[in-house]
């Protein structure tokens, strides 16, 4: 698989980085060391860096050879809270904390391509070397724009980018349009009268409303929402109850839901509290739903989807760029950045193995210098 020679040469070097970062690993706006590290080696090659977007978030700047636009280049560094299930020697130090959806790999491929456009410069413009906290479900995307991003570094246009395990090696999908689904979180609290486990006619009982909630709600994606619109609506937690003999007075649904277009993220939310509403009244309970929309889909814009594309084409020619790959309901919080400037997202197949977000994951990192090239040669690329 083809990658620029002087990045393939410090292969190694990007390796040794990804392996440290893996095996310590920091989760949403706590990744102090992580953020001191990437700081560091960025300095090293000769950039302009600044710490503290969204707290531990790292913007590096490198000017090219000649005029030309300003572009970011965005990659996340955060960990979840997954205990590890990997025996290599980089396997996690930290109990119940891993790199379990390759972002320490994302983060050494930007700083391998960070390395080389340093030493080469072969580029006209300016290029924003954006390190993201807290992209896990925490929306640090949206706290960087909200702390001044684009205000203090300005950029015509940012790209983002993802290992996409099961996508063939070496591989590169995009799309203009959604490419990843917004996504939104949902707590239910549902409000009866608790009462003896054996005298349920004397209660109103929360447990029995949730059961009927619970199947209700998954008729807002069959029924609700017009069946060429993809939506999803999953209960993911139940709260309720501390006795075996007590029906008690609340239960708590939380959950998440996902969808492409706005209008049917308001018919999703709509369609809850209705449900909510009307199944409550049935038995005399009550219920409060909090609806929080935490992220937007993850649209690429047209002229930079094309831009990216001219890339990835000169990377691993046109044969291994896939131009219509289904969409996930995953969703992405590099949306927020593309909510505020064009841009693209692709997805950097890595092969088999296990999937993000497996205990047994770990990033392959023979995609290193490939996708340090493809955002070197994004860099180096006529812009649109």
């Amino acid at each position: 698989m083809p990658s620029i020679n002087r990045v393939h040469a410090f292969h190694e070097e990007m390796t040794a980085w990804r392996r440290h970062l893996h095996a310590f690993p920091e989760t949403a706006f706590e990744e102090h060391e992580t953020s001191a590290f990437i700081a560091g080696l960025l300095r090293s090659f000769g950039l302009d860096v600044h710490q503290g977007l969204a707290g531990t978030g790292v913007v590096a700047t490198l000017e090219g050879s000649r005029p030309g636009p300003s572009i970011g280049l965005r990659a996340d560094m955060d960990a979840l809270n997954i205990a590890e299930q990997n025996g290599v020697p980089h396997s996690s130090r930290r109990p119940g904390k891993m790199h379990a959806c390759g972002h320490d790999g994302h983060v050494a491929m930007l700083l391998g391509a960070a390395k080389y456009l340093s030493e080469t410069r072969n580029f006209g413009g300016t290029v924003r070397f954006i390190f993201q906290p807290a992209e896990e479900n925490e929306g640090g995307g949206q706290r960087m724009v909200e702390d001044g991003l684009f205000q203090q570094f300005p950029v015509d246009a940012v790209y983002g980018l993802h290992n996409w395990p099961g996508q063939t090696f070496g591989t590169v999908a995009l799309t203009a349009g959604p490419l990843m689904a917004a996504f939104d979180v949902f707590e239910l609290r549902i409000v009866g009268r608790g009462g003896h486990g054996a005298l349920p006619h004397e209660t109103i009982d929360p447990v029995i409303v949730a059961g009927e909630m619970i199947g209700a709600l998954q008729t807002i994606a069959s029924r609700s929402v017009h069946p060429v619109d993809s939506a999803v609506v999953s209960v993911t937690q139940i709260h309720g109850g501390e006795s075996w003999n007590v029906i008690p007075s609340e239960v708590v649904l939380k959950g998440t839901t996902r969808s492409f277009k706005a209008g049917v993220q308001d018919r999703i939310e709509a369609r809850m509290r209705e449900i909510a509403r009307g199944i409550c009244d049935a038995h005399g309970a009550t219920s409060t739903l909090r609806y929080e929309r935490r992220c937007p889909p993850t649209v690429s814009s047209a002229a930079e989807t094309e831009f990216s594309a001219r890339a990835a084409v000169k990377l691993a020619g046109a044969s291994r760029v896939i131009r219509d790959p289904m969409p996930s309901m995953a969703s992405e919080d590099f949306a927020c950045m593309l909510r505020e400037r064009p841009g693209s997202y692709v997805w950097l197949g890595t092969g088999g193995g296990p999937s993000l977000h497996n205990p047994a994951y770990d990033f392959n990192d023979e995609i290193l210098p490939i996708g340090a090239s493809y955002w070197a040669l994004l860099v180096e690329t006529t812009q649109p």
